[in-house]
């Protein structure tokens, strides 16, 4: 049965109720908050005991050597790491003359709660020192989502039953100790305090501290201040060293009285401002936060939230769990990206160092659809960042031997850090999927001017990529040949139908963005010939299809490979690649996770309802889902193909990824792209929402544990709700002019200011579809009942 760790169950919260020092990891990156610029682990105000300490700026990173047993032809020389950078979450509390440290003593109560229409992480407790004096805690911590580099954490300290003396050194730490990052010296040499002193700062209102990296060569400034609010008597001192802010409290405590103090952080960093502008940059957004004040900067965060959900929220009726663990999703994955403002999204977003702070292609093909549809300027600015990358994907495109531009498989700067070449090099489908990801972009929000200013220079720098990639083979046929698809068990495999039609949909958008924008175009050097040339590609490509099985082959010939034994892999066995050669994986017929099922879903128009059911049913046999990407696109077409409590499963095995700690790894991380998954989910499997040529369609239909589906998204200037009950489907207009869709194929049109209710055909009866011993999805138990 699938559950989650540790957690209540409510609608619009996180609760945790006491503390398990053997989990603190999980729950630093349940309990982080971020904006896009900075993150905050969740650590423990008094900084000890933690799992893994952390506060994170957006593509702040040092250099890392890459472990090669061999070098070869186009290998990075090096890697990038996202860096912990100077915290300034902690408050170090002596009750008396004793410590507070939640292993000592007593601790009679904790609690806390992640706020998702807050944004606020709060914390509560009461602890009695080993001397049985009892004190009362109370943290409430943001990082704000309208201030891009304003953090803030208000912290009450209360006296019970004694009058108690309470000292309160609050503090900006830089290079803190980290617990060991892995078996390569070299990497822990490289990243052993990388943060360079280069200044230190007290004045009238706070403490700042200036550090540089040294292979990098970026900058970063940390800075605060406090608000005091406390008995007549309380002291205030504060110091300045290289790696060490502190201000420290001193005051008596009455029982009944408490000890108030709001502290207010900013940061900010940059490869090219000087020592002195970053000082004042940082000094300033300080003075700002204390401007707004602790209630101001609630106040502003709880608006931008009210918005945030008036475009994105998903009503489940029937599973308060997955109801929890969807908000949680969206809530995540706009931390993630709000502020990013032309920088990366992660993989893990801001919650922790796994995969060493890249982003990966999972960015552009799950979490930017999510947000074109929420939070469109989010997406908008992703896209842009890849903009900005573009003279070094050119570069490394040249230095394969190709055109156009080779984006980098993973990366936080925009330089290729992948070490592992059948992804680094020949994971050519990085670069479609970013051109995936500005189509849908410009058919979500219909914005002419992204098209024209950014999303054009993309589409055709990645279109001449597949011309110098693809050959035109026999009889006119344009291949693809030795490419590694999503899925990592097939590497370096000819015709990858995903990347194919990825490649296809590629050509084809710029074709029709340079037919509408010819001036920027002809700028970009685009003329007839070359899109004649991309017609003719987009054409001629090659779909592999197995003619004997009906199937579209994953590859050319995958389908003709040994079956891989799945009834003689042990359970423990998995993931495979951490068990088994490379070289058994790559000749057999077994999916790491969903890559021609993803290419049903992206591009839906490219196959037959027939096909979609035989390709799902076909491939479900042989995916393993070693891959926290896998369950989400299940869910879509599972639900497509009619099996709809199958969906239900894969839809909650995703959302509950981290909440439940499902792949054992969430102590690094959050999985981001997985929790944007669990958005497609409901909205692309039980919505059946789709991007066709003719428009917006969906196609909505409930699994049997659903009552009722509610959800709300953006298309071009409007906001529609969609309700969604085992009958029927109700459209409405929440904001903007009439809009035309589809519904179940049928062309119906949705008036302004008002509503539509149209029924849901019943049902396809459908044969059942089984996967690999072992490896089917967890099933979720509903209301005592299994589902």
């Amino acid at each position: 049965m699938l559950e989650q760790r540790n957690f209540g169950i409510e609608p619009w919260a996180i609760r945790e109720t006491g503390l398990d020092l053997d989990n603190l990891g999980h729950a630093e990156s349940v309990f982080a908050l971020a904006n896009g610029h900075i993150g905050l682990r969740g650590n423990l105000d008094e900084g000890e005991p933690h799992g893994l300490p952390g506060t994170y700026l957006n593509s702040f990173f040092e250099h890392r050597p890459l472990p090669y047993a061999e070098g070869g032809y186009g290998y990075p020389e090096s890697g990038q790491a996202i860096l912990n950078v100077t915290n300034g979450k902690v408050f170090r509390l002596m009750v008396d003359d004793e410590p507070l440290d939640i292993r000592y003593g007593e601790l009679r109560h904790h609690e806390r709660v992640l706020d998702f229409r807050g944004g606020t992480l709060t914390r509560e407790f009461e602890w009695v020192s080993p001397a049985g004096k009892v004190v009362r805690v109370r943290s409430e911590r943001l990082v704000s989502l309208a201030q891009r580099a304003v953090a803030a954490i208000r912290y009450t300290v209360s006296a019970v039953d004694q009058p108690i003396l309470v000292v309160v050194q609050s503090e900006l730490v830089a290079n803190e100790d980290l617990p060991g990052g892995g078996d390569d010296p070299r990497v822990e040499a490289a990243l052993a305090n990388p943060l360079r002193p280069e200044g230190h700062f007290l004045d009238d209102s706070g403490v700042t501290l200036l550090h540089r990296v040294e292979q990098s060569g970026l900058r970063m400034a940390a800075t605060m201040a406090h608000d005091i609010d406390g008995p007549d008597g309380v002291q205030v001192h504060s110091s300045a060293h290289e790696d060490i802010g502190r201000t420290t409290i001193i005051c008596r405590i009455q029982p009944g009285q408490q000890l108030r103090i709001v502290k207010h952080l900013a940061y900010g960093w940059s490869s090219q401002r000087s020592m002195p502008a970053l000082n004042d940059q940082v000094r300033a957004a300080r003075s700002v936060a204390r401007y707004h004040g602790f209630q101001g900067l609630l106040d502003e965060q709880r608006r931008f939230l009210a918005d945030y959900w008036a475009s994105a929220d998903v009503e489940i009726d029937g599973d308060a769990q997955l109801q929890q663990a969807v908000r949680f999703a969206l809530f995540e994955v706009l931390q993630a990206g709000a502020r990013a403002e032309r920088r990366a999204i992660a993989a893990k977003g801001l919650s922790g160092p796994g995969y060493d702070g890249h982003t990966f292609w999972d960015t552009e093909t799950f979490v930017l659809p999510m947000l074109s549809h929420t939070v469109p300027d989010a997406a908008a600015d992703a896209l842009r960042w890849r903009q900005s990358i573009l003279p070094l994907a050119r570069e490394r495109a040249e230095q394969l031997g190709l055109k156009g531009a080779a984006f980098p498989w993973r990366t936080v700067r925009g330089q290729e850090c992948s070490g592992y070449w059948p992804a680094g090099t020949a994971a050519f489908h990085i670069n479609a999927d970013i051109a995936d990801a500005v189509i849908r972009h410009i058919q979500a929000t219909g914005d002419d001017d992204f098209e024209r200013e950014v999303g054009l220079e993309l589409l055709v720098e990645t279109a001449r990529l597949w011309m110098s990639v693809g050959q035109h083979g026999p009889g006119g046929s344009f291949r693809i040949d030795g490419v590694t698809g999503p899925d990592e068990y097939s590497a370096v495999a000819d015709n990858n139908l995903y990347t194919n039609l990825l490649a296809q949909r590629n050509l084809r958008g710029a074709v029709a963005a340079a037919d509408r924008h010819p001036g920027q175009a002809e700028e970009l050097g685009v003329d007839q010939e070359e899109l004649a040339d991309w017609r003719d590609a987009a054409d001629e490509m090659v779909i592999p299809f197995d003619l004997k099985l009906g199937v579209h082959a994953q590859s050319e010939g995958f389908t003709s490979h040994a079956p891989w034994d799945f009834a003689g892999t042990a359970a423990d066995k998995y993931p495979l690649m951490l068990h088994f050669p490379y070289f058994d994986i790559y000749r057999k017929q077994v999916v790491k996770q969903a890559d021609l099922v993803l290419a049903m879903q992206l591009c839906p128009e490219a196959f037959t309802a027939e096909q979609k059911a035989r390709n799902f049913a076909y491939y479900e046999r042989i995916t393993v889902r070693d891959s926290s990407l896998s369950a989400a696109t299940q869910a879509v077409l599972a639900a497509e193909t009619g099996h709809l409590e199958l969906a239900y499963d894969y839809l909650c095995e995703t959302a509950l990824l981290d909440l439940g700690d499902l792949a054992g790894n969430t102590e690094h991380g959050l999985h981001i792209a997985a929790l944007a998954g669990a958005w497609n989910g409901v909205v692309g499997g039980f919505g059946g929402l789709r991007h066709l040529s003719t428009g917006l369609a969906l196609a909505p239909r409930l699994p049997e544990a659903l009552t009722r589906i509610a959800f709300r998204l953006r298309w071009r200037g409007r906001r529609l709700q969609v309700t969604i009950t085992p009958r029927e489907a109700t459209y409405r207009l929440v904001e903007g002019e009439e809009l035309e869709l589809r519904h179940h194929g049928e062309l119906i049109t949705v008036p302004k200011d008002g509503s539509t209710a149209h029924p849901i055909p019943p049902r396809p009866e459908v044969e059942p579809v089984h996967q690999p011993a072992g490896r089917e999805p967890l099933a979720r138990r509903v209301k005592g009942h299994q589902v």
